[in-house]
Formats: structure tokens, C-alpha cells, sequence
């Protein structure tokens, strides 16, 4: 080889030598439907179909938040369809910069992450265009978005959340008691406290101005999974046999069929609300008995009893979750203590539930991983959203410290 072939190989290995160890990473595009608008959920329309319109009000804001994992720089571009000449300003970190929507493209340059965590990006409208585009995504580069983890799902629901209760094999369970304190509890949120096989009773954030005690029984057969009631044969249909005063009965689809009651009532954030339910076997059904333990009157109540047919059993497959049933706000925490646990047999004996074992829904899996489990003031906590560092592993099982002593209930008939 001649000494001009040596330097040309030389060169050439040199240049791909440095390609080989250079920093190499690809843009991350955050689809504008996966975003949040703050001041009023509302106050903007986010879809799937058309990323983020109807933006008119400068004091709304539109919102993501993403986990990043790398110290560094990241550049910032928000891509829209019309609305040229639209001035924005973004927020990342707590830095702030403005760009102006040309062709379809702002370019906001660069900020730098100071750590690692969880970091919120804020769009504000500043002024200009026609106010009629859409927002279709934010797209971000640079060397800290390597292994940078966004939901980029349609669903924008904190993953739903769960304890499951180990209980004693076969035992005849009557009754199951438990207490849910609500820490947080922002709008669409259910937290629910006494979960069985054939249906589950809690507490729900309806609205700013209504909340609810619910409890529902599903019915057998083809309802286990129907949308629609109408589809479920008379046999398997549960039969509403008694409710509490105040209390709205009807049925319920969608997510199987069954019978769904409810009290509007203003629970408190941060009063532990007292939840039993009672069965009572008889042949091929089971009674199922809500009752609540009402805070001014302080008494329990007949929240409602339902007749499950094909049953026959006693309660099975304890457990409690908290679920955020709607998207607009699911970037807020929710938080709620559960315990204590007690199961009754039907020889009037009590015994405590000081375990629990987590789990999560499949946004839980991928999409949001800000989901928790663990112990708090001596019960369980469940706790979604928020975009709060780390996460409780599937599956993992916690032990609480034993309570005082078992309730003591006197029910109305």
C-alpha cells in the first residue's frame, strides 16, 4: 500500500471512529392531544383528530409534562396547522422563551435542564393569527431527550390503581369494612373503598359541586360483559330490593350491566368516610347490603340492597382502587388512605387485613408511570398522577400495622 492509500484509510477510519462515539439521537414529537389546559380544563378542545383548537382566552394554558432523563439541552418546537403569525411563549424549567408561528412552525431554541426529573412545558398565547389553527404537537431535540418518557397515548387518564386483599381460602365472609380518607381528590375521581367479586362501593368527585356514595352490583351471565341491559336476560338481571332514603336507583351498561345506586352527598376531603358491605347466601342468589356511616348524623344507613341471581356465595376477591374516570385533568395527583380492613365470617367473627398487594390498569404499564402504593399513618395508600417521580412495581405486596380493634356496627334493618 502506498503512502497515499495509508493516509486516505487513515482518514477515513478517523472520521468514522468519531461517528461511531458521537451523541446520536432523534427528535421526540409530543402529540398536542396528549396535553392539558390549566385555568379551566375545558377552556381549549383537545382531540385526537385535531390536536389542541379552540384556543381564544390568553390566560388559558396548555400543558405537558414529560420525565427527562439526561442533564442538558433540549430545543423546542411547536408545530401547527394556520394561525401564522400567532406569538407564543414556552416555559420549561422555569426558562421562558417566545417564537412566532411561521408556515406552520415555531422555533423556540434552546433550554437547559438542570437535572433529571419529571418537567413540566407550558404554552402560553401571547397574540396574533386568527386563532382558528390547531396545535398539532410540540416536537423537542437535543442530547437531553435521550430516553426522555412522555405519555404520547390519546388517553390522558392517570392509570387506575389497586389493592387486593389476600383472604382466608373458603372462608364465609359476610362482611367486609373498610375506611377511605381522601387526600386529594380533584373531579373524576373514585375512590373505592369495598370491592368483590360481583361489585364494588365508594365514594366519587362528581363535579366542584357534587359527590357521591355509590354502590352497584352486576349481573350475572351475559351482563358480566354487555354494554346494554336491554341485551341480559330477566334470570340474570340483579333486582333492586330496598334503598336508604335520599338514594337514586337505576341500572347501569358499558362496563357490564348490573344495578347502580347512589346518595349525593358532601363528603369531605380528609374525613375518613366508613363503608360495609353485608350478603347474605340463600339458595342459587345473594342479598348484597351497602351501608355507609353517615358523618353528621353519625349512624349508619342503608346505602341500598340488591339480589344477585346465580350466586349463592359469599364474598370473594376483596379489593380497592381508585380510578380517574375522566382525562381533562388527569395530570393532577390523587391520593387516599385506605384502611382499616376487617372481614367478618358468619359466625360473627372479625379478622383484620394488614396486607395488601398493588397493581395498575395498562395505562399504568407504559404510557403513565406516575402510580404508588404504600403505607401511610398506619394504612394503605393508592396514589395516581401528579407526574411524581419513581413508581410502585406490579405486584408488590405491603403490610400495614394492626388497628385497635375490630368496628363496632349496629346496622339498620
Amino acid at each position: 500500500m502506498n503512502t497515499t492509500s495509508m493516509t486516505r484509510t487513515t482518514l477515513l477510519a478517523a472520521v468514522f471512529g468519531l461517528l461511531s462515539h458521537a451523541h446520536v439521537h432523534a427528535e421526540l414529537k409530543v402529540p398536542a392531544f396528549t396535553a392539558y389546559a390549566e385555568l379551566d380544563a375545558g377552556g381549549v378542545t383537545i382531540s385526537k383528530e385535531k390536536g389542541v383548537t379552540g384556543w381564544t382566552d390568553k390566560k388559558q394554558r396548555v400543558l405537558w409534562f414529560g420525565e427527562i432523563k439526561s442533564a442538558g439541552k433540549l430545543s423546542a418546537v411547536i408545530r401547527a396547522k394556520g394561525d401564522d403569525g400567532r406569538s407564543l411563549r414556552l416555559t420549561v424549567g422555569g426558562q421562558s422563551l417566545e417564537a412566532t408561528i411561521k408556515k406552520g412552525t415555531a422555533s423556540f431554541g434552546e433550554f437547559e435542564i438542570a437535572k433529571p426529573g419529571y418537567v413540566r412545558f407550558e404554552l402560553a398565547t401571547r397574540s396574533g393569527g386568527d386563532e382558528k389553527g390547531e396545535i398539532e404537537a410540540m416536537v423537542l431535540d437535543g442530547p437531553a431527550i435521550k430516553g426522555a418518557h412522555f405519555n404520547l397515548e390519546p388517553r390522558r387518564n392517570a392509570a387506575s390503581v389497586h389493592l387486593f386483599y389476600p383472604t382466608p381460602k373458603d372462608a364465609p365472609i359476610a362482611m367486609f369494612y373498610n375506611e377511605v380518607t381522601a387526600v386529594e381528590a380533584p373531579v373524576a375521581t373514585y375512590y373505592m373503598a369495598c370491592g368483590f367479586s360481583r361489585g364494588y362501593f365508594g365514594m366519587q368527585v362528581n363535579s366542584p359541586k357534587e359527590r357521591r356514595i355509590i354502590f352497584s352490583i352486576w349481573d350475572a351471565g351475559s351482563g358480566q360483559n354487555a354494554k346494554d341491559r336491554s341485551s341480559v336476560s330477566a334470570d340474570n338481571q340483579t333486582q333492586l330490593l330496598a334503598k336508604g332514603p335520599g338514594v337514586e336507583a337505576s341500572v347501569f351498561g358499558n362496563e357490564g350491566t348490573g344495578g347502580h345506586s347512589h346518595l349525593v352527598y358532601p363528603w369531605k376531603t380528609g374525613e375518613a368516610q366508613k363503608f360495609v358491605v353485608a350478603v347474605k347466601p340463600e339458595g342459587d342468589h345473594t342479598t348484597y347490603s351497602g351501608f355507609w356511616f353517615h358523618p353528621e348524623k353519625k349512624a349508619w344507613m342503608l346505602i341500598a340492597s340488591f339480589r344477585a341471581p346465580k350466586d349463592g356465595k359469599y364474598l370473594r376477591g376483596l379489593y380497592s382502587f381508585s380510578e380517574n374516570f375522566g382525562g381533562q385533568n388527569g395530570h393532577l395527583q390523587r391520593k387516599a388512605l385506605y384502611g382499616p380492613q376487617w372481614i367478618a365470617t358468619a359466625d360473627g367473627k372479625w379478622t383484620e387485613l394488614t396486607r395488601a398487594t398493588f397493581s395498575h390498569d395498562g395505562t399504568g404499564k407504559v404510557s403513565r408511570l406516575d402510580r404508588f402504593m404504600g403505607v401511610e399513618k398506619g394504612r394503605f395508600f393508592l396514589s395516581q398522577g401528579g407526574f411524581v417521580e419513581g413508581f410502585t412495581e406490579f405486584g408488590k405486596a405491603f403490610d400495614r400495622p394492626a388497628s385497635e380493634g375490630p368496628p363496632k356496627l349496629t346496622l339498620p334493618q
